[in-house]
């Protein structure tokens, strides 16, 4: 049996109607929601959704937990804004620059991380990425503790004012959606496959002759590459750079937003990010509270839901999300 015969994918043609269909409502539910919903609110979600389906791609079918994936975050949203306000940058290829840093990151942290696997893999993304905050909190270009402030949102290809809200949320629901199909198909492409497998059993996809450590490696600086997408978008949603970005914290939550939601799910991360953002911003008012809240949502989900929301949801219709 050849390497390339030996792991095909799974799911089905039904299973992949249905996620088209879903995918169609989750599009639709985006593009309407302006409608009822503030337009920054939908925005931040889509972002973080984006985060969170990047990092899912690679704790969710690699089998890898980064607990540092918020220095891509991070150093997009600061190489983003420092575009864009000091040099002149157009949104795009603001986002552009950020998403190039963040790979490049990515490339150098994985192929440190790499080298080790569980809770080890864990740790020294970890520890690279409290270096890349201490490094963000002392750049001259940072801003500091005061971050970069006022970024102006500019006009897309020199032609549309960002600065309409509007404008600027069709923008971003662009980048989502693109950010999702392609996340979308790495996981059902032959290379998706092999990453499930890797996952799975990795002592038998290298008996059949795979480079691991190569379709790791890739697979690490897609997802930081995808997350400097969602970071350079953010910055100029919100017109700010911040310490927040790239703090542990942020690793943290989204880790839970993918938990929540459901691992190794298409879907899953974006419910899982629309659910904390909106407990963030409808709770605010009762400040510390919003973490004992999301903690005791992360229990029950842990002992309750242990496939997180839309893998319950997906295990319940026996259908693939």
């Amino acid at each position: 049996m050849t390497t390339e015969t030996s792991i095909r994918p799974t799911g089905g043609d039904a299973g992949r109607r249905h996620q088209q269909v879903a995918f169609a409502l989750m599009a639709l539910v985006f593009a309407l929601a302006p409608l009822v919903a503030y337009p920054v609110f939908l925005m931040k979600v889509m972002c973080f959704a984006l985060f969170a389906c990047a990092f899912n791609l690679l704790i969710g079918y690699v089998g890898l937990l980064s607990f540092g994936h918020a220095m891509f975050f991070g150093i997009a949203a600061y190489t983003s804004a420092h575009a864009a306000k000091v040099w002149g940058f157009t949104p795009e290829l603001a986002i552009l620059f950020a998403t190039v840093c963040a790979a490049l990151l990515g490339l150098v942290v994985g192929s440190l991380a790499i080298r080790r696997q569980g809770i080890y893999f864990a740790m020294i993304t970890l520890a690279l990425a409290q270096m890349v905050y201490f490094f963000s909190l002392q750049a001259p270009f940072t801003g500091g503790e005061d971050g970069i402030q006022a970024v102006p949102r500019g006009r897309l290809f020199g032609l549309i004012d960002l600065s309409n809200e509007l404008a600027m949320y069709a923008f971003v629901f662009v980048i989502f959606i693109g950010g999702f199909l392609l996340i979308y198909r790495i996981v059902h492409s032959p290379f998706g496959q092999v990453l499930k497998a890797i996952r799975e059993n990795e002592s038998r996809a290298i008996s059949l002759g795979y480079d691991v450590d190569r379709y790791k490696l890739l697979a690490f600086v897609l997802s930081a590459t995808l997350v400097g997408v969602a970071g350079g978008t953010k910055a100029l949603v919100f017109q700010l750079a911040s310490l927040t970005d790239v703090h542990w914290s942020m690793s943290g939550e989204v880790v839970l937003m993918t938990l929540l939601g459901g691992l190794g799910t298409i879907f899953g991360p974006v419910a899982g990010a629309a659910i904390i953002i909106t407990m963030q911003n409808y709770l605010a008012p009762f400040g510390a509270w919003v973490l004992i809240v999301q903690g005791a949502i992360f229990v029950v989900c842990v002992l309750v839901f242990r496939r997180g929301v839309i893998g319950e949801i997906a295990h319940f219709i026996k259908k693939p999300l």
